[in-house]
Order: structure tokens, then C-alpha cells, then sequence
């Protein structure tokens, strides 16, 4: 899929080019008149020539002994002659021309008025009842080396300013487009959790309606979801009590009970209401973590919320844990102390129920605060893999569970700006399953 092009780079593009056709049209068009105009002045230049010479002539070839002799004028120093021309008589014979004149280049017949060959414009007039004619030529490659260079003239501006042209549009597009550039950087640096209205001032007035309809989603959403984790909250908390009570008056009648059938019914009805209260607790740490809340004010050091945490699971379950700590005293990050001890409870309880009952959960910490929760058992599905984190999605394990533990440490860490990694098999084995968050490691 091609990304899509922004908006300054759209407008920066549109308006130079834009703008250089319009010159490149205006260009084309001012040489056209410039031609026309020039082919005016030369074609008025020639038959001026004619007229001043042609009296000349005539006076010139009247006073000679034989008039009927060609003559060459001559010429008072070397130069390119733009203009040639012959004097001849009504039979063409040449009686005067130019020193760098050609017979070849005129008309056979003398004649009046402007003609064109293929190199030469010509120009005849005549005198004396038309017994003499004077032609003028002149080289067509003179006419198109004067609009050439007239071309040349109005093109070479073009070339400083279509970089001049781009850098200015991009500047003027980029400094009318800061409110809009400001909007977007906005979005992009909000976290999931962030719904509050996004404002930024002096929004041009296409974009506002649009910045108007999503602060006004955002509002939806974020009462939408804020009666969803209320619900949750209160129904997971309402039912603790009850639950708390029920399992009590279970335990004991089936303490009570005599052995049998009853007694087995009782214990299916207790581990039952264990498994709800569990799930109770779970709903209520997944309102915790989706209603904010777990950014704490100051950097918090997490090397000893992992080794209280860790400990606090041996002595309550003494199931085996092996923690690797980093080598320096101290690991900052910004996540608050209650939310990382629920991230860490579940990836913990998510390690040890369903790896391998036989091997240790290994905990790591890492100096550049990367927290690795790796334990044993089968490779998980790619395709299972993929889908762990979401609600109520469970591996192929047979152990219970609710399927809520990844999705709880999911949203925690999306919450804190840390990113979350699964990988099975765990990383340089052949099996295992392992976990890995990266949180924004900060100075002490």
C-alpha cells in the first residue's frame, strides 16, 4: 500500500509547478510577440536601407562614364555584413552591390516588395520608372539568433526561480499549516488511555469542523468506556462480599457434610465460587488499568518493587521463582508501584499455571529496564500467540483461567508508553513461552 502524500508536500509541488508552467506559458507567449515584433523592426530596417541606398545608387551610377559597369563598393574596414545588396537594371544585370554581397542568394529577376528563401528575407524596391531595382537581404539565422537569445532571456530567470519558488511556497505552506502540523503531532503523542478534548488554537477553517467532530467522539467514547469500567468496578466489587460470604457457608457445610456424594457436590460448588471470586478481582485490576491512573508523579526504581514482589509470592504460594536482577542499584521508570505489582502478579500467575510444573519461572530485569517473565512447557500456536493478549482468550493449556491476566498486562503497559512482546518458543530455546515489556527507562 503506497503512503499517502501529506499536504505540505501536496501544496509545496502543486503551486511551484503550477507556477512554472504559468511562467513557461507566459514565456512561450511573450516570444511570440517578441518574434513578431522583431520581424516588424528588421523587415522596416530593410526597406529603410533600400530607400536611403537606392538614391544613392542612382545619383552614384548616373555621374559614371559607364553606368551599365558593375562596381563594387567598397567598405572602410572588415566586418560581418548582416545586410547585402544589389543595384541591377530592369534585365537584372548588376550595376552595383555590396562588398560581401552573393548573385546567388537574390531573386533572378529583380522585382519589389519582400520575399523569403529558405536562409535570406529579401526586400526590392526600384527607381526610375522601374529601370533599377535594389534588393537587400538579409540571413534568416540572423532573425532567429535575436528571438533564440530573446528566449534565452526570459527562460534563464525561470531556472533560479523554481527553486527559489519551491523554497518559498514550502516555508509559506509550512507556516500556514503549523496549527494543522500542531494537531497532528497532538494525536500522534496521545496515549490509549488519553480521551480528554485535544485543543489546538487557530485551526484553518476546512480543519475545525473535523477537530470539533472528533473532540466530540472522543467525549462519547470516553463516558461510553467510563460507564463500562464503572460497571465493572462496581459489579466485581458488590459481588465480593456475597461471594466471600457464599464460599464461607460452602467450606463449612461441606466440612459438615458426611462423606459422599453431597461432600463431592460441595467441593465442585466451593471451587466453582473460587473460580468467580477470582474472576472478580481480575475484572476489578482491568477497570484499575483502563481507568488511568498508572503514570505515578515521580520516577519510581523498580529493581526493589520486583524483589518485594517476588518475595511476597514465595512466602504466600512458595512456588519457585528465580530472579535476575541488573548489576547497577538502580532502575527508574515512570510506572506507578500498584499497577507494576499487578502487571507483574499476573505475568507471574499466567507463568506458573500454565509452563511446565517441574521448572522455575525465571524473572529478569534488565539495566535499560527490560522485564523478562520466561517460563517452560509446549511451544504456543503462532496463531494462538497472536491472540493472547485479547479478553478472555485462552491458550491450549487445560489449566483454568480466565484469560484475562496478558490482556491486564496489555492494557497496563499500553497505559504507561511501554511496549509488550510475546514470543513461544522463548528466545534461544526450542520451547517455552516468554514475555517481554520495555518500559521508558528514566534518570534517577
Amino acid at each position: 500500500m503506497k503512503s499517502p502524500i501529506s499536504l505540505q508536500k501536496r501544496l509545496g509541488l502543486g503551486l511551484t509547478l503550477g507556477m512554472t508552467l504559468l511562467w513557461l506559458g507566459a514565456t512561450v507567449g511573450a516570444w511570440l510577440v517578441v518574434q513578431h515584433e522583431l520581424n516588424e523592426a528588421f523587415d522596416s530596417a530593410l526597406e529603410e536601407t533600400a530607400q536611403r541606398i537606392l538614391p544613392l545608387a542612382v545619383l552614384e551610377i548616373s555621374n559614371r562614364e559607364a553606368p551599365r559597369e558593375a562596381q563594387h563598393v567598397a567598405t572602410l574596414k572588415v566586418h560581418k555584413e548582416y545586410l547585402t545588396y544589389l543595384v541591377r537594371d530592369e534585365l537584372g544585370r548588376i550595376l552595383m552591390q555590396s562588398h560581401d554581397a552573393n548573385p546567388k542568394i537574390f531573386n533572378k529577376q529583380p522585382g519589389e516588395g519582400f520575399t523569403t528563401t529558405d536562409k535570406y528575407r529579401l526586400y526590392g524596391a526600384s527607381a526610375l520608372r522601374k529601370t533599377l531595382f535594389i534588393e537587400i537581404a538579409e540571413p534568416l539565422a540572423h532573425r532567429r539568433e535575436a528571438a533564440r537569445e530573446a528566449l534565452f532571456a526570459l527562460l534563464l530567470p525561470l531556472l533560479a526561480l523554481i527553486p527559489i519558488s519551491l523554497l518559498g511556497t514550502w516555508l509559506f505552506v509550512r507556516i500556514s499549516l503549523r496549527s494543522v502540523l500542531a494537531y497532528r503531532r497532538a494525536l500522534e503523542t496521545r496515549g490509549a488511555g488519553d480521551l480528554s478534548p485535544i485543543n489546538v488554537a487557530r485551526l484553518p477553517a476546512e480543519i475545525d469542523p473535523l477537530a470539533d467532530a472528533v473532540n466530540h467522539l472522543l467525549e462519547r467514547l470516553r463516558k461510553t468506556l467510563e460507564a463500562e469500567r464503572s460497571f465493572t468496578a462496581n459489579s466485581a466489587h458488590e459481588l465480593r462480599t456475597p461471594l466471600a460470604a457464599t464460599l464461607a457457608q460452602i467450606q463449612r457445610l461441606r466440612q459438615e457434610a458426611p462423606e459422599g456424594p453431597l461432600r463431592l457436590r460441595a467441593a465442585k460448588i466451593e471451587n466453582s465460587l473460587r473460580d468467580l471470586a477470582r474472576l472478580s478481582e481480575k475484572l476489578m485490576q482491568l477497570a484499575k488499568a483502563e481507568g488511568g491512573g498508572l503514570l505515578s508523579e515521580a520516577p519510581q526504581d523498580l529493581i526493589p518493587l520486583l524483589a518485594h514482589a517476588v518475595d511476597e509470592w514465595h512466602r504466600s504460594s512458595g512456588q519457585r521463582i528465580e530472579l535476575r536482577l541488573p548489576a547497577q542499584r538502580s532502575v527508574y521508570s515512570a510506572i506507578d508501584p500498584d499497577a507494576f505489582g499487578i502487571l507483574l502478579r499476573n505475568l507471574i500467575e499466567n507463568a506458573l499455571k500454565y509452563g511446565a510444573v517441574d521448572q522455575p519461572v525465571e524473572v529478569s530485569l534488565t539495566d535499560q529496564a527490560l522485564l523478562q517473565v520466561i517460563n517452560a512447557g509446549p511451544a504456543v500456536p503462532e496463531a494462538v500467540l497472536q491472540r493472547l493478549t485479547e479478553r478472555f482468550v485462552r491458550g491450549t493449556s487445560e489449566a483454568s483461567g480466565s484469560g484475562l491476566g496478558l490482556a491486564i498486562a496489555k492494557t497496563i503497559v499500553l497505559g504507561v508508553n511501554a511496549t509488550m512482546a510475546l514470543a513461544s518458543p522463548a528466545t534461544g530455546r526450542e520451547e517455552g513461552f516468554e514475555v517481554s515489556v520495555q518500559f521508558l527507562c528514566l534518570p534517577g
